[in-house]
């Protein structure tokens, strides 16, 4: 398997995902009377990122997953969104933006230099590393800590929401 198809398609599957959770989080809202934007406030704990940043560090990842392994500039946002549809934006942007890289941008990414903002200014990452140690566990921790706190907060969210697709072939 590919860098490539092991990152990108798989990313934009998981946020895919999203939207659909968003749709559950707002027939939830209305079925108990309340504002679903309210939700993106909500945390686990009190010292966790809340869902809005859960959302937003996930497209993070996932934009920077395409752009610094395909060697292209990733599309900036502000961090703003303050409610579900400012959210379902950011997921479509994100989206969009995953879906101009394609597996030949991925030539040379396993062994190219990777610079991230929090290392030491003569340090990189390779690429491979980069994807394994990284960005991978980083999105799928942001990704299902908004999972949990949709979950928590009794959103009718469960495995086949956050297991979107399943491809089969013949036994």
């Amino acid at each position: 398997m590919s860098m490539y198809s092991a990152s990108v398609p798989q990313v934009s599957q998981m946020l895919s995902g999203i939207l659909g959770w968003l749709d559950k989080a707002e027939a939830h809202a209305k079925a108990k009377n309340f504002d679903a934007n309210l939700l993106l406030s909500m945390r686990l704990v009190p010292d966790m990122y809340p869902l809005v940043r859960q959302f937003q560090s996930a497209c993070d990842t996932a934009k920077f997953i395409g752009a610094r392994l395909a060697g292209k500039e990733a599309p900036k946002h502000p961090d703003t969104e303050q409610t579900l549809d400012e959210v379902r934006a950011r997921v479509r942007s994100t989206l969009e933006f995953l879906s101009t890289i394609q597996e030949s941008d991925f030539v040379g990414a396993a062994e190219r230099k990777i610079s991230i903002s929090y290392l030491p200014a003569d340090k990189r990452m390779l690429g491979a590393a980069y994807l394994n140690e990284n960005a991978l566990p980083n999105f799928y921790f942001h990704f299902s800590m908004a999972y949990a706190i949709l979950r928590h907060n009794g959103v009718d969210v469960g495995k086949r929401d956050f297991i979107t697709k399943v491809t089969l072939v013949d036994a």
